[in-house]
Formats: structure tokens, C-alpha cells, sequence
């Protein structure tokens, strides 16, 4: 028992002590910024600035399932250099309450409206005080999206003076347009990088990766932002140096100062966040152990469900709720989990004294003390009023599902093999949708890095409650984090 005061006070301390120095390296980022909320209509924006600045303009659009909160590197960085930067929310993401819409498979569909949408946040940041020049900065979906409204804008007499495309990948660049750009690409994400240099080979096809391809008003670069892939290059020092510096060549400016390691910083808080939850858990009432499954009946519990559900939905499944795929996700999880709990006998475990205490306490901690972190400083979190009848649908699925992993893993005790397995499994069971149903659920394979990132996350805390106060309880808690991490983490679709 003292030992276990021991390791529980040691942890704590931890938690608080990289939550108090992350915070404080965070906040020294915002510090002497202006932040201040700026609305185009009905989408919603953020104008970053140090006082006083009049330095160029910078556009900054994030990527799909993104928010103006995953692009602050970039935007506090160009802000403190000097720049006045105005972040948004595409239609459908962040807090933007109007849908996305269109065909998503057409230029002339979705495409073309969030082109509209971007040049009407462009037009409102002409309008701030001494616009002087302009620049815009965009990551992943968005980069298709910058470069055709620079072109538009250029075809209006009304050219931009760069480009910085993330991640880019887009059809519309030619040999002419954009005329400066700058791609930056993760150094594992290799398919991209082939994709920038084609960008900077239709300019010079000798160039390397890191020169400058020039001819006559053309100018472009393609950098690698060392040992980072598609989320870790936004927040990449690297990146946002070479952005930084492409946009003082390109505005005859010097700013000092170079990035700092933000995402790092936010790791750490995070990781502290989590950690901080440990010691709270010894004050949770107890609950009972899980049953122990057979070899056998794990298998049958695990992998039926993971075969018979997509066969079993797909042909019957419509769109019904205004989130991409988000409907298909809760009858899968639904069925999964239903199916589950029928096959270890799970239902007879649901009226055995739940401890709600350590469902509010899992759910609280889970939501409001991680999910403000992560909203505050890293990617949006907090739904808007038009997320919030989703997340509750999505309840129905994921709370089930969760109740029945709970049991199935043994509340966390389980050995590894079988925990890995469960996981792989219901990776392996979304897979299978997506592919007897491509047309419709090609985005279910999107959903996959928010499945392994909960259970990493939540699902750790989740282990700790599960021992100490059951795997009902746990999976409860569970449910309801899985059901808001999902509800806010895809793009609103009508």
C-alpha cells in the first residue's frame, strides 16, 4: 500500500510539474499577440497580431477535419514576426456552423464553394486597416483550395504575393500560377514530396529539393521538414521557419526570431494531463473484477463481429446524419458492441452496481480537462450547437461498444496479444466496410487515426478506472469520450 501512495504521489507530481512548465512555454508563444474573433459573414475567424503591427496580410486555411486551432504555430509565429495573420474555419470544420456541401468529387463541386468561401476571407482581410500585400498559407485539402482562389484572384486583378501550400496536393498549379510558391512536406510523406518537386520542375526541372526554381516572375521551392509526417509538419519548427522566411523574401522583410518546439510543448501538457488523472483514480469507489474469457470464446467474440457487421450493414446503409460517415459509425459500433456483449454474456454485468462517481469522473476528465487543453492549444474540441445532437447519436454506437470492449479486454487486464488484437480487429472491421462499400465509406479509413489516438489516450485512462472501479463503469466513460471525440472531429456534411 505505501508503495502504491508512493508511485501515485510520484506521478502526480510529474503530471503538475510538465503541466506547469508546458503551459508556461505555451503561453509565452501567445504572449503580446492579440487575439481577437473576426466573423466573414457566417464564417468564423481569428485576426492574430502584435499591437500595432501594419506588416503584409497572411490568409491561413487548415485542412480536412482541421480548425483555425491546428494552424497556431503558424499563425502566432507570423504574428509575432510581424504579420497580420487571419485564421478561419472552413464550412462543416472547427466552429463553422454552415455544412460543407456539393459533390466532393467534382472541382465544380465542394471544391468550388470552399474557393468562394476563401476568397471571401480574403476580400475581408483587404479590408482591415493599410492592407498593403497579401499572402496565404494553407495545409493539406486546403492547398488545392489556396492555390485555385490565388489564381482566381490573380485572373480578378487582384494577385496575391505568395503561396505556401502544406502537404500540398493539387492539380490546379501550373508552369505560370501560382507565380512564388512554397511547398513544405514532411520528410514521411513521401508521396507529397514527389508531388512538390513536380510543382518545382514544371519551373526548372534541375532544381533540388530546398533551392529555388526561378524563371522570370516565377519563383518556387519545395522544403522537407525533417522526421515529421502529415499532422507533426504543423508543428514543425523547420516548417515554420521556412515559411517565415519565404514570406520576408518575399515582402523585402527580416523578422528575427525563430520558431520554437510548440508541439513538443503541447505533447507534454497533454501527456501531464493524463498522467494527473492517475492518482485521482485511487479515490473512486472499488467495482467488480471482469470475468476472465476463454481463448476460444475471445476469438469468437472478437472476430465474428469483426466479419459479420460490415457484411452484414453495407448493403443496407444510407447517409442519414449531417457528419461524413458518422451515421455508418454508430450502427457498426452499435452492432459490434451489441454482438459482443451477447457472446461473453456481457448484459448480465450491467446492473451490477455501477459506479457513476467514476463514469462522471472518466467522462469529466476525458472531455472537459483534456478536451479544453486540447482545444485551447492544439485542434478544436468544442463542438458547436449543431455537433451536439451528433455526438448524442453516435452515443448510441460507441457506448455499447466500448461497455463491450471493457469486458472483452478483461477491464485492461488482458493480456497485450489480446488487447492488440480487439484493436486490429475492429480496425480490420471498418476496412472491410470501406471496401464493400467504396463509394459511400472511403472516409471510414479517415476515421482510423482518431480510433488509435483515443485508445492511446482515453483508452489508458480508461484502463486505470476499469480496475479500480469495473469495466461497466469504465466503458460507460469510454463511450461518451469516443462518442465526442468523433462528434467533433469530422467535417459537418449536408
Amino acid at each position: 500500500m505505501l508503495t502504491q501512495n508512493l508511485k501515485r504521489r510520484a506521478v502526480g507530481q510529474i503530471a503538475l510539474i510538465l503541466i506547469a512548465l508546458s503551459v508556461f512555454a505555451l503561453e509565452k508563444t501567445r504572449a503580446g499577440i492579440a487575439m481577437s474573433a473576426f466573423s466573414v459573414g457566417t464564417t468564423p475567424a481569428t485576426l492574430y497580431q502584435s499591437p500595432g503591427a501594419e506588416g503584409p496580410i497572411v490568409v491561413v486555411a487548415h485542412g480536412f477535419a482541421g480548425s483555425r486551432q491546428i494552424m497556431q504555430a503558424y499563425s502566432l509565429r507570423l504574428a509575432r514576426a510581424g504579420y497580420r495573420v487571419l485564421a478561419f474555419d472552413f464550412e462543416g470544420h472547427g466552429r463553422n456552423p454552415v455544412p460543407m456541401s456539393g459533390d466532393v468529387t467534382q472541382v465544380e463541386g465542394t471544391t468550388a464553394l470552399l474557393v468562394a468561401q476563401t476568397r471571401q476571407v480574403i476580400a475581408a482581410a483587404r479590408t482591415l486597416p493599410k492592407p498593403k500585400r497579401m499572402a496565404i498559407l494553407g495545409h493539406s485539402m486546403a492547398t488545392d483550395i489556396i492555390v485555385r482562389a490565388s489564381r482566381a484572384e490573380a485572373q480578378a486583378g487582384r494577385p496575391l504575393d505568395a503561396v505556401v501550400a502544406i502537404s500540398m496536393f493539387s492539380e490546379a498549379v501550373t508552369a505560370a500560377e501560382p507565380q512564388r510558391l512554397l511547398v513544405i512536406t514532411g520528410e514521411w510523406e513521401a508521396y507529397l514530396r514527389a508531388k512538390a518537386m513536380e510543382a518545382v520542375h514544371l519551373v526548372d526541372p534541375a532544381v533540388q529539393e530546398g533551392e529555388v526554381a526561378v524563371a522570370g516572375a516565377v519563383a518556387r521551392r519545395a522544403v522537407v521538414a525533417p522526421m515529421v509526417e502529415h499532422v507533426g509538419v504543423l508543428f514543425s519548427p523547420t516548417a515554420v521557419d521556412a515559411a517565415q522566411d519565404w514570406l520576408d523574401a518575399t515582402f523585402g522583410r527580416q523578422s528575427a526570431g525563430k520558431a520554437g518546439p510548440m508541439g513538443l510543448w503541447i505533447l507534454a501538457l497533454l501527456v501531464g494531463i493524463v498522467m494527473g488523472f492517475y492518482p485521482l483514480v485511487a479515490f473512486l469507489p472499488k467495482g467488480p473484477e471482469a470475468p476472465a474469457l476463454s481463448t476460444g470464446r475471445f476469438l469468437l467474440a472478437t472476430g465474428l463481429p469483426a466479419v459479420a457487421v460490415p457484411v452484414i450493414v453495407t448493403p443496407f446503409y444510407s447517409n442519414f446524419l449531417p457528419v461524413l460517415v458518422a451515421d455508418y459509425l454508430m450502427i457498426h459500433l452499435a452492432l459490434f458492441g451489441g454482438l459482443q456483449l451477447m457472446l461473453v454474456g456481457g448484459w448480465r454485468h450491467l446492473g451490477r452496481g455501477v459506479s457513476w462517481g467514476a463514469v462522471l469522473a472518466l467522462t469529466l476528465w476525458g472531455i472537459v480537462v483534456f478536451g479544453l487543453a486540447l482545444d485551447f492549444y492544439a485542434a478544436s474540441f468544442w463542438p458547436s450547437a449543431a455537433r451536439l445532437p451528433i455526438i448524442a447519436a453516435l452515443g448510441v454506437g460507441t457506448i455499447p461498444f466500448m461497455v463491450a470492449d471493457s469486458l472483452v479486454t478483461q477491464a485492461g487486464r488482458g493480456a497485450v496479444w489480446r488487447r492488440g488484437l480487439a484493436r486490429v480487429l475492429l480496425f480490420a472491421s471498418l476496412g472491410l466496410a470501406a471496401v464493400l462499400d467504396p463509394e459511400q465509406l472511403t472516409f471510414v479509413i479517415i476515421v482510423l487515426p482518431v480510433f488509435v489516438l483515443f485508445f492511446v489516450v482515453h483508452g489508458l485512462m480508461g484502463r486505470w478506472v476499469a480496475r479500480r472501479s469495473g469495466a461497466v463503469a469504465a466503458g460507460l466513460g469510454l463511450g461518451l469520450c469516443l462518442a465526442w471525440a468523433l462528434g467533433v472531429s469530422f467535417p459537418l456534411f449536408s
